[in-house]
């Protein structure tokens, strides 16, 4: 069953309540292993390639049904806005991916909003962009900023908005900012994982030894992380069952 949240006085809500075993789940689309089991849960499947795009493809691919009510690509991401901090939540409007536009469904991204304005957590609507290699550097981050207006950068949401177009399902995303717009990122970071999502220690270690990483920029990348990682949970907590996305043939009822 899906709770539903309280409404702001004076307002009407449509909510659904319903048994969850009836429907299909949501499939969450992940990047790291850390995402994929803070995601998981009642009335969600969560999918990940360990932040490598072109493999999540071939493993949507192999879905020739969908299997899911909707879309949801949820995780960290990479701040483009420079107003935005480390633990700053974005629900997606849309996903820009090279000369497309992929648009998160309207209905479940305002829904996602309401349930996820909770004080102390910072959520706000905006474009993502999707791409298929991290921008690690500031000129890369003000180049992509500038040429879409996105908020944050991600490399699954773009993968996910096109499985989910390809198959007639609703998309959503919830992105949670880890580095800022002002912070780049070490070099050896996009081959810092596993390819199961896993982080890489060995792979850390040598970047340490051959000094293409420094102390400084892993603890900052760490505490980052920290704050980044502690409002995804927060947000998972919120969402419930399902990623709060209701189920497909449950009846509506009014709640004041």
């Amino acid at each position: 069953m899906i709770l539903p949240e309280p409404a702001p006085s004076g307002r009407v809500v449509a909510v659904r309540t319903g048994p969850m075993a009836l429907s299909l789940p949501v499939l969450a689309v992940t990047g790291l292993a850390k995402e994929g089991r803070l995601a998981a849960g009642p009335g969600v499947a969560a999918i990940g390639a360990g932040g490598n795009p072109h493999r999540l493809q071939a493993m949507l691919a192999e879905r020739v049904q969908p299997g899911c009510r909707a879309v949801v690509s949820i995780g960290i991401a990479g701040g483009l806005d420079p107003d935005l901090l480390p633990g700053d939540v974005v629900i997606a409007s849309a996903v820009q991916a090279g000369n497309r536009r992929y648009e998160a469904d309207a209905s479940i991204a305002a829904a996602l909003l309401a349930r996820l304005a909770r004080p102390g957590l910072k959520v706000l609507p905006g474009d993502l962009a999707g791409v298929d290699a991290a921008v690690l550097s500031l000129e890369g981050k003000a180049d992509l900023w500038s040429r879409t207006g996105a908020a944050a950068v991600d490399m699954e949401s773009h993968v996910a908005a096109a499985f989910a177009e390809r198959h007639g399902v609703p998309f959503a995303a919830i992105r949670v900012v880890c580095d800022p717009a002002h912070r780049a990122l070490p070099a050896f970071a996009a081959q810092a994982l596993k390819p199961n999502g896993e982080p890489d220690i060995l792979a850390v270690l040598a970047a340490l030894a051959r000094g293409s990483a420094k102390v400084g920029g892993l603890v900052r990348l760490a505490r980052d992380s920290k704050a980044a990682f502690g409002s995804l949970a927060r947000c998972r907590a919120l969402l419930g069952p399902g990623l709060g996305i209701p189920l497909a043939e449950e009846p509506l009822r009014e709640v004041a």
